[in-house]
């Protein structure tokens, strides 16, 4: 299983409204994602489309159902069909979440959080070695949003997510959103958390909006808040130059305005100093 190597650029997520932008010319982007599960076919036009880009620019393939923390194990035909697409579009690399989605009987299309303990972690390794001996290639895991924590937890989310690393040898995707949230949901510091991650196996920066409230909600459906431009900041200023992207899965904008936003990540990766803090 190789390693994954630095990606050093700027994208977008690759949104059914924005199609024909990328289809019609250059989008001054250095690689889109896309969400993994919309595509695992063997035709049609959203893989017409897919191909049709990836001619032009590296793809990120990003999925939301293989459920690492599924105490069943992992759907074997989810992988072959992952896999089929991976070998089709030749990502840069292929992530998912660290939470559980599915039981053998139901997926729940969310990403539920997972008890931080070591019988969970023995789980989630052994299913992240089953996923890259089937893809035959190392993946990300991002980092998840969190609303509710377990009595049980034997350690933090952070160490968690090294020893899961250490052991699986996979790699992070570093949701910089997520930690916002979560810290004020559960009321630690997100640069505490920052500075206990293994920033060496991060290889890719989402950022993304939230809804606000007594618990913010990771909805991606609102442009980034300075409060997330600061801390990507620290972020970046800790990791150096690494894959960052604007996620947005709803209330989606013309394509200028995540343009706009894919600007003040470029500013900032290159001078921290403009963003004033909070």
């Amino acid at each position: 299983m190789t390693s994954i190597e630095q990606f050093s650029g700027f994208g977008l997520g690759l949104r059914r409204p924005h199609y024909q932008d990328f289809l019609d010319g250059e989008v001054a982007v250095d690689f889109v994602e896309v969400i993994s599960e919309n595509y695992m076919v063997e035709g049609g036009n959203p893989l017409r489309i897919l191909e049709s880009v990836r001619a032009k620019l590296p793809v990120i393939m990003h999925g939301v159902s293989m459920s690492v923390g599924s105490a069943g194990g992992l759907d074997a035909d989810y992988l072959a069909k992952l896999k089929a697409l991976a070998d089709r579009i030749e990502p840069l690399w292929v992530s998912d979440h660290l939470c559980w989605t599915r039981t053998s009987a139901h997926n729940s299309h969310d990403l539920l959080p997972l008890p931080y303990t070591a019988e969970a972690l023995d789980l989630v390794c052994d299913n992240i070695d089953i996923a890259q001996n089937t893809l035959g290639r190392a993946m990300l895991f991002e980092n998840p949003s969190s609303y509710m924590t377990f009595p049980d937890d034997e350690m933090s989310e952070c160490e968690f997510i090294a020893e899961m690393a250490r052991r699986s040898g996979c790699y992070l995707l570093l949701d910089v959103n997520n930690i916002y949230v979560s810290a004020h949901n559960h009321g630690f510091s997100a640069e505490d958390y920052l500075a206990r991650l293994p920033m060496g196996h991060v290889r890719q920066i989402h950022l993304a909006g939230h809804t606000d409230g007594e618990i913010k909600i990771d909805t991606h459906d609102q442009p980034v808040c300075d409060g997330v431009w600061q801390l990507y900041a620290k972020a970046h200023a800790m990791l150096g130059d690494v894959a960052t992207m604007i996620e947005r899965d709803d209330g989606i904008p013309p394509l200028p305005e995540l343009l706009a936003e894919l600007d003040m990540a470029r500013s900032l990766a290159t001078s921290p100093c403009k963003l004033t803090p909070a």
